[in-house]
């Protein structure tokens, strides 16, 4: 009895194993690239249902042996699935955390800075007033040294 394999006999294993290094390889760099191995898993998957459909239809015409590694490899890829679903699932709700965050922080910027008084175009700013000089100061004539300023004078003039 001459028995073959399977179509996707070696190629679901290697999908499947692949599949999983990436996966556990993008956790490092915060799910950025674990779609690119759950697209690998998909395909793998794809192709073992196909080879187990094919199997299921001509059991006689192929190696148990075979029909052993493509169920192995489904498992691996279902696996490889699940994990980079997950990985791509928290990659997803980090950014939409940080970009809310982000995004909040930036329109505040904006809306702040945006705000003016109606009657006379000024911009409104919050002034904080120093409690310890609070009281105008009230100057005598007598108490201002003006010969001073009168000798600045000359020599700005001059100069």
């Amino acid at each position: 009895m001459n028995t073959s394999k399977l179509p996707a006999d070696p190629l679901a294993l290697i999908l499947g194993i692949v599949a999983l290094v990436l996966g556990f390889a993008g956790c490092c760099c915060y799910g950025i690239i674990a779609i690119v191995p759950l697209i690998i898993a998909i395909i793998g998957l794809i192709s073992a249902n196909k080879s187990l459909k094919e199997y299921g239809q001509n059991p006689e015409a192929y190696d148990p042996r075979s029909k052993s590694n493509v169920s192995t490899g489904k498992i691996l890829n279902i696996i490889a699935i699940v994990f980079n679903g997950i990985v791509v699932f928290i990659f997803i709700g980090i950014l939409v955390f940080y970009g809310t965050m982000w995004s909040s922080g930036a329109f505040d910027e904006f809306r702040n800075y945006g705000d003016y008084d109606d009657y006379n175009d000024d911009p409104i700013f919050e002034v904080e007033e120093d409690t310890l000089y609070s009281e105008p100061e009230i100057y005598d004539e007598e108490t201002i040294d003006t010969t001073n300023t009168v000798e600045l004078k000359k020599t700005f003039e001059e100069g």
